[in-house]
């Protein structure tokens, strides 16, 4: 879990510092060379047919979703403080938990009903929200969460059938074509090092993800989960070091909350024996 915690934060680092590339060609280079930690989880007998499914809609909506908010987290890490995004990134379980309620007709108690008011306070104090001072873009971590909720949904509807491997190399896929077809609009032809750092995003996204699959299964949910929450001093450290980004006093304290919130989600879903929401963007 921390390599997979060490890997995300970079990722963000590095798309965070990419703002002068298209968001298109990004996408691209997240998606393409996401698949290479794939292609070794394939076993040897689909190679043939890797692509074979009897659930391709659902792997359409679940493709969909997970697009959409993949490019609402680029732009809010573009447009907002680090830490910032991550805080608010924190929030995805609570948004999970109302979507369980609507597509999988799920029973919310109150523990999870309280964990979802905490958890809206904590965003409502990081983005303060107002008619004259809204930040247009503290929208985007928040479609950011509602992508990622529905993307737990359908994975955990898709997991009863289809391999891991399966789900995240379709993803991958349509976010490579997703990439491809924003070249009219303009690509960059990076430098030699840009290059590097740009084939780093799609590197670190894939194997930060099976580093993460793998942490949970080969350890107690509830003893590796906590550190998913150092990528918020990862943040808080790149963000200064980097940017000159001071974390302020609402953003602190409505972060506080939305941990809190998500921290007693997962403690009833494992008590519930229940998957754990996703808690990581792709």
């Amino acid at each position: 879990m921390f390599i997979s915690v060490c890997a995300f934060s970079l990722m963000d680092l590095i798309v965070k510092w990419s703002e002068n590339y298209p968001l298109g060609e990004v996408l691209f280079f997240r998606g393409f060379f996401g698949i290479i930690p794939l292609l070794f989880l394939i076993p040897r007998n689909r190679f043939k047919n890797f692509y074979y499914t009897r659930r391709l809609g659902l792997h359409f909506l679940r493709c969909i979703s997970g697009l959409i908010a993949l490019i609402s987290i680029f732009i809010a890490l573009r447009s907002l403080p680090l830490a910032t995004v991550v805080s608010i990134s924190f929030a995805a379980p609570i948004f999970t938990t109302i979507l369980s309620i609507i597509f999988l007709r799920e029973k919310v108690g109150r523990y999870r009903w309280l964990a979802v008011i905490v958890g809206f306070v904590g965003i409502i104090i990081i983005t303060e929200p107002g008619l004259s001072s809204l930040n247009i873009y503290y929208i985007y971590p928040i479609i950011f969460c509602l992508g990622l909720s529905y993307v737990a949904i359908t994975i955990r509807q898709l997991s009863k059938t289809e391999p891991v491997w399966l789900i995240s190399l379709n993803f991958s896929l349509v976010i490579t074509l997703a990439g491809i077809t924003t070249i009219p609009f303009g690509w960059i032809i990076p430098s030699i090092k840009d290059l590097f750092l740009l084939t780093s995003v799609g590197i670190l996204g894939g194997f930060a993800n099976l580093w993460l699959s793998q942490s949970y299964r080969l350890s107690e949910v509830s003893l590796v989960t906590p550190l998913k929450y150092l990528t918020l001093i990862f943040g808080i450290i790149f963000g200064y070091t980097i940017w000159g980004e001071i974390p302020t006093l609402k953003t602190m304290l409505g972060s506080t909350l939305v941990i809190v919130s998500s921290i007693i989600i997962f403690r009833r879903e494992i008590l519930l024996k229940k998957q754990p929401s996703i808690t990581r963007h792709e």
